[in-house]
Formats: structure tokens, sequence, C-alpha cells
């Protein structure tokens, strides 16, 4: 397990490439709005548009993929922004409205800024306050598992992703104060000047440029950092070595868990955590079941058990790695089985789900992603049916299970449908006009699309 906490150099390299692209993308935009007659300025951010989704796509269907949620928020921005302009300029032609010259792009001077920075302003405004929300990042966290089955990338990119949304909002931010500050107070509509040019046009893309290279800066220096205490894995290391299937079994009788309070989390490495001692690591590419049977048999010393699948993933950047959970049920009553062949204990699982209720740092960090997908699917089946709407119409119920239910449950915990419902069901607001929505806006592929493999 030691694996996941070391980092692609790969990895650290697409992230920032991501992020470098779309911010180059508005400085394109900008600079093209410039060289170009006024009214193709709409028709640039189209067109960057248009580019920025060839490039989520290619990211989406890459065997390397990173995030993205820097070119998807540009994205949005730049729809946003040639919609709003469109329409207002269809408006003033019409003549519903007045617009200064400024703002429409078939007059002179045609001042692009005004109108983009406030308007990708407003649309980061509510990018960043959906947060984990976005489309983008359910569908990864889906896929991959959230950060805290991925190891130490999983943790950079959630933070990191977070901080340059952070960054963005603030950029889009005080620019659209310096840029609309200077056209109220400063700015003489006789004519524009190079001062004014260089306000409303080379200082958005001079900022720009300047946040490119702080974020070079910022990345260089963490790879520096994590290649000091060896958590960097160089490309040529990634090809010498051969694939890994991580196994993790979890041993349940009746309603007890066997666990190790005594584990070392390379995540935490200051104090022990709780979590299954039944783990083991294989330099295969795939594991038939009849040898993942014998596995837990040999580390627990009991052949009756009845062994079942609970979930399991490719790693991000390394898909030729994988992780998989397993649970071994045991016939009998704990004290059956006082000693197996590895270190632990009996826990009730009615302990182990307040421990993770109300001290889930107590447990390992992949332990609690497990218990969360576990207790996610069991109990989201338990309260919706499969379009989404209530089983029990009162709110206030709280169902909870047991582990006889997980065993006897005939529900796919690799399947990410009950995920998604537990997401999006009739709790939402305005559930049956957005349901209706989703199904006129995707088709059966795109809904295919949205399973995970």
């Amino acid at each position: 397990m030691q694996d996941l906490g070391k980092v692609s150099s790969l990895q650290l390299y697409t992230f920032w490439k991501n992020l470098s692209v779309g911010l180059l993308t508005v400085v394109g935009v900008l600079a093209f709005s410039i060289l170009l007659p006024f009214y193709f300025s709409p028709i640039v951010a189209l067109i960057a548009a248009a580019f920025l989704y060839t490039v989520l796509y290619n990211n989406k269907i890459s065997k390397h993929p990173s995030c993205m949620v820097v070119s998807y928020s540009i994205f949005f921005c730049l729809i946003a922004y040639s919609f709003v302009s469109i329409v207002v300029n269809i408006l003033y032609i019409w003549g519903f409205i007045w617009l200064p010259p400024e703002f429409t792009f078939f007059s002179y001077p045609y001042i692009p800024s005004l109108m983009l920075c406030p308007i990708c302003f407003l649309t980061m405004v509510v990018i960043y306050a959906r947060g984990r929300r976005l489309s983008i990042c359910v569908d990864c966290k889906l896929h991959y598992g959230d950060s805290r089955e991925r190891g130490k990338i999983g943790g950079i990119l959630e933070y990191e992703s977070r901080l340059q949304l952070r960054n963005l909002l603030i950029l889009f931010g005080v620019l659209t104060i310096i840029v609309w500050g200077y056209y109220k107070f400063f700015y003489i509509d006789t004519d524009v000047n190079g001062r004014d040019w260089y306000v409303f046009m080379w200082l958005t893309i001079i900022v720009f440029v300047l946040d490119e290279f702080y974020f070079i800066f910022r990345y260089y220096n963490l790879y520096l950092d994590m290649r000091e205490i060896n958590e960097i894995v160089t490309q040529e290391e990634l090809r010498d070595m051969t694939a890994k299937t991580y196994i993790r079994y979890y041993v349940i009788c009746k309603e007890y868990v066997y666990m190790n309070i005594k584990t070392a989390d390379p995540k935490i490495t200051f104090r022990p955590v709780i979590d299954t001692p039944f783990f083991t690591k294989r330099s295969v590419n795939g594991i038939t079941i009849p040898e993942v049977t014998n596995i837990i048999r040999r580390m627990t010393g009991i052949n009756n058990g009845d062994l079942r699948f609970f979930f399991g993933r490719k790693m991000m950047d390394m898909e030729r790695n994988s992780m998989l959970r397993y649970f071994y049920f045991l016939e009998g009553k704990p004290e059956d089985y006082p000693e197996l062949n590895v270190d632990g204990e009996w826990m009730a699982f009615k302990d182990l789900k307040r421990i993770y209720s109300y001290n889930p740092d107590k447990l390992a960090t992949i332990c609690v992603s497990d218990i969360t997908r576990l207790a996610t699917i069991m109990l989201t089946y338990k309260l919706f049916d499969e379009r989404g709407f209530r089983k029990n119409k009162l709110k206030s119920y709280r169902p909870t299970f047991t582990l006889k239910e997980v065993k006897e449950s005939h529900l796919d915990f690799q399947d990410d449908k009950w995920i998604r419902i537990s997401m999006f069901n009739s709790d939402t607001p305005m559930y049956r006009v957005k349901r209706w929505f989703r199904n006129m806006t995707s088709g059966s592929d795109n809904k295919k699309a949205n399973q995970w493999n």
C-alpha cells in the first residue's frame, strides 16, 4: 500500500499542462479579439470553447487522464461570454436596448474585456459555489474514486483544483474591478488612446501570463519537494514496473468485522488507525476468483467462508494497476473464531459505524471510502426507487442497515446507479423538471458513457 503514497511525474506535468491550456486560451481570445475585426470576437470565443471541448474529450478517453476543472470552467466562461455578447448586440440592433459603442462589436471601439471579465467572474462564482457537485468532478469521482482512494495524487488534485478555481475567481474579479473602474472614472469616450488599450486589453493579457508563470514555479517546486522525499515515480520507473493488483478483504461474521486497530496508514504517519488486516498485492494484471479465494483462506486459516465481490477500480494514471475489494462471510459466531492467522480483533459493526460517523480519522482513509460506498448504496436503495422517487414519503425516515442485509442483498456494489441516485433524487428541488430536462438532453449513448467500467 506504500505505492499509493507516490506520484507519477507525468501526473504533475499533465495537471500543470491542463491549467496552462485554459489560461493561454483566455489570452488567445483577447489577443485575436484585438487583431481581427471586432465582430469576430464572439466567434473567436466560440472557436476557443470548441478547442477546449476537444481537449476535455481527449482527456476523458486518454489512458492518463488528469483534473480538467480549469479547462471545464473556462469552457463555460467562453460559452457564456459568446452567448451574452451576441444576444445583447442583437437586442441593440433590433432597438430594444441602447448600448455604448464600447459594448457593440459592430462599432468602434469595441472593448471585449468590459463584458468578458464580469461574465467570466459571475460564471466562476457559480462554478466555485457548486464545488465538487460539478458534473466533471462527479464523473471523475465515480470512475476513479474520491481523494482517499487515489492516494497521494488524489489529495494533490483535490486541493490544487480548488485553489485553481479560487485563483480564477479572484483573477476575473480583480480584473473586472480594474477595467470597470478605469472605464467609469478615467476613460474618455472621444477616442481610445494607448493607455486605454493597455488597461482594457494588454493588462488583462499580462495578468494571465504572469499567473501562468506563477503556477509553473509552484508546480516545479512541488515536484522538487516530492522528489526530495522520494514521493515521485518517474516515467522510466513506471515502464519498468509490472502490473499490480491490490486486494482488500473484509472478513465478516454475523454483525462483526475483523479489524486491526493498530494499522499503519501511509497518509497518517503520526498514529495507527483501524483497518482490515487482510490486504495483499500481486504483480499481475488481473487475478482469478479461485486464486482470490485461496489467498483469503490462507490469510484467515478458514476454508468454509463465503467470498463475495464488493467493488474494484483502475488506478488513475496507472491503468495496469487496480484495487479490488471482497467480503468474506463466515458461518457461526465470532466466538467460534477467537484467533485468525493475522493480528486483529472482532469489532461490532455498530461500533464501526459510530466511529465512522463521529471519529472517521480513527479509520484508515481507504476504509472510510469503502464504508462510504457501502452505506450510500444500501441506504439509497432503501430510500429511493430506480427512478429516484422516495419509497417512503416521510422525509424524516432515516433507515439503517446490517451486515446480514449486505450478505443477503443482490445489489451490485460495482454499479454506480445507486450512487448517482443518491446525488440526484426527489429530494432535489424541482426534481421532476430537472429529470425531464436531463432525459430530453441525454441520449442512450450519453447514459452509457456515464457508467464506469
